[in-house]
């Protein structure tokens, strides 16, 4: 937009100052521009185009304008700098040497973002969808198959570029190569998938870190899609960012009502599916599937937990996520056990059905223990090694036990594993976590997909901002 030159002014008529200088401002028959007044002077700039491309932040702005160039301005009210400015003597005799001005409409935080997209040149990249006049947006999306079966935040331009301002990140890096359909995706094309999903620009960074995560190999994100198991993502947060975010690791930690569980749980789910094309019916070919498909995140309970922060413990010290492929979760209830070796041994009885009882290195399992159950551990000093150990050799099993038709049930391992002993996890197959309500002798255990480099492995990705 190039100015004429001469004297060029912004104000808004709510503006004490404002209304202050105005007598000074047509007696040097300056070009002003109002922000929310369009008759007050010659020219309308309630739409707030000229400000925002001026960077206007406090009015009045009086602007000197040579060669069609800015060469000069001056804010607020001050005879001197006016007089300076201007080159006239003895402006506004009768106004105080100084005023103040007040805060531009254009940086208002309200309207900045809404500003940007439609002045500012956003460099947003993503293909952008015009809809009817009587199109209803909502729908609008549920009927272009962007949704996971619930609503979702229609991500407007303004919208996307908030959620942007969560990270330092460039929109365009690429942040990974989804599966199934190997689609290079954007920090921005998270953006867009974070707005859809609810989230707020601090939860945006533990996104890209569950992303980065997911698409690693050995997390296997396509096999875990095709499968016909039950397993999807499920995100577990570790650090100061947690508590930053609001994250829930208390009570229902493992459920609804927080909104950085939900949505970034969510987020992750929805870029699979509209980047990557990871869709129920189509490579999702889950014959039940679970609940936590929609979202599954939470944050580890750090203070009061007998055991290191499960990201530390995984060579992640800090902010970090772990991705676990979690099948749903099966409750623990031991409301009588004192010691750490009796709770472990409920512990191990409820691992052993983990995906089947007579299948032993098939599937991995997250212990998500409660901090009543935690507290039997920490007061005895046990930490998460020491549980881990007790538990691998609870559940070292006898494979006669386990022979296909032993029992009567035609599922288990082959005739040729008689005689062995065979351990129910494989090394590295049994993660334990610390969350949940102070009350309750209640702890969990989330079951995973295939094991190891048949199936996928736990991943642990800093979150970086």
């Amino acid at each position: 937009m190039r100015l004429p030159d001469g004297l060029v002014a912004v104000v808004k008529r709510e503006c004490p100052t404002c209304v202050l200088v105005e007598p000074v401002l047509r007696e040097l028959g300056a070009e002003v521009w109002c922000q929310d007044d369009a008759g007050w002077f010659d020219h309308d700039d309630t739409e707030l185009e000229l400000s925002y491309r001026l960077g206007i932040e406090t009015v009045p702005t009086l602007i000197r304008v040579e060669d069609g160039e800015e060469t000069a301005r001056v804010v607020g009210w001050s005879r001197e700098q006016w007089e300076d400015l201007t080159k006239v003597e003895c402006l506004g005799a009768d106004l105080p040497e100084h005023r103040p001005g007040c805060g531009s409409l254009s940086v208002d935080p309200f309207r900045i973002d809404a500003l940007e997209a439609r002045f500012g040149g956003s460099g947003l990249g993503s293909h952008r969808v015009e809809l009817a006049d009587l199109e209803d947006e909502h729908e609008a999306i549920f009927d272009r198959g962007w949704t996971d079966g619930l609503p979702v935040v229609p991500p407007t331009p303004e919208r996307v570029l908030r959620m942007l301002r969560g990270t330092t990140r460039a929109p365009d890096e690429v942040v990974a190569v989804v599966p199934p359909d190997l689609v290079e995706c954007t920090v921005e094309k998270v953006a867009v998938n974070a707005v859809m999903a609810g989230c707020l620009p601090e939860h945006l960074p533990v996104v890209l870190a569950a992303l980065e995560a997911a698409c690693t190999e050995e997390f296997a994100l396509h096999g875990l899609l095709a499968t016909t198991y039950f397993s999807g993502p499920m995100i577990v947060v570790n650090g100061p960012v947690a508590r930053r975010i609001g994250m829930n690791s208390g009570v229902n930690a493992l459920g609804q009502g927080n909104r950085a569980n939900a949505t970034i749980g969510r987020a992750l789910q929805l870029v699979v599916r509209n980047v990557g094309g990871g869709r129920p019916g189509q490579i999702d070919r889950a014959t039940l599937g679970n609940p936590g498909k929609l979202t599954f995140c939470f944050a580890e309970r750090e203070e009061g937990s007998p055991f290191a922060p499960l990201a530390a413990d995984r060579g992640v010290p800090g902010n970090a996520v772990t991705l676990f492929a979690g099948s749903g979760v099966q409750p623990v209830v031991d409301q009588l056990s004192r010691t750490p070796e009796s709770l472990a041994r409920s512990f191990a009885a409820c691992l052993r059905v983990n995906g089947h009882p007579k299948l032993p290195l098939s599937f991995d399992a997250v212990l998500v223990v409660s901090p009543e159950h935690g507290r039997v551990f920490r007061e005895a000093g046990w930490d998460r090694a020491r549980l881990v150990a007790e538990l691998e050799a609870l559940l070292l099993l006898d494979a006669d036990e386990l022979l296909r038709g032993a029992g009567g049930i035609t599922e288990g391992v082959p005739e040729a594993l008689a005689g062995r002993q065979l351990p129910k996890f494989r090394s590295g197959g049994l993660l334990v976590v610390h969350a949940g309500g102070d009350a309750g002798l209640f702890s969990a255990v989330v079951g995973g997909w295939v094991s190891g480099p048949t199936g996928s492995s736990p991943v642990t990705r800093e979150v970086r901002a």
